[in-house]
């Protein structure tokens, strides 16, 4: 599998990853099929958000709401760790719904992608796009 990702999409999240360290960053990665082509960022609503993430239940209802009322698909997360790895942690493979959504994860050596597969998180390829 491979992703497209737009330039804005990745300017976005590394603003956000900025804007909140040394808190995790998060948000909903919407598009169609396999291209990425908007980020939402949202609150994170866990209570140690320097070493976890919860994106706000409202806006992750808002997103899928507007999903079916013909809006962008929610293909998947995103979310940083500060001071780690950009890799899903024990701690995200144990949260993972296991939905095939996919999860980018900004660490301090870039953003990768993972698709949330039923049995473990597996690297996904991706591309910037303009536009």
């Amino acid at each position: 599998m491979h992703i497209e990702v737009t330039r804005d999409v990745m300017e976005a999240m590394q603003s956000a990853v900025m804007r909140e360290h040394p808190r995790e960053a998060c948000g909903i990665l919407l598009g169609e099929g396999d291209r990425i082509t908007q980020f939402i960022e949202t609150g994170n609503v866990h209570p140690t958000p320097e070493t976890h993430f919860e994106i706000d239940p409202q806006a992750l209802i808002d997103a899928y709401r507007a999903e079916r009322e013909g809006g962008p698909q929610t293909i998947g997360f995103f979310h940083s760790h500060p001071s780690g790895d950009p890799a899903p942690s024990k701690t995200d493979r144990a949260a993972a719904a296991h939905d095939g959504k996919i999860w980018m994860i900004a660490g301090t050596n870039g953003i990768k992608c993972w698709r949330d597969d039923p049995k473990a998180f597996v690297p996904v390829s991706y591309a910037i796009a303009t536009g």
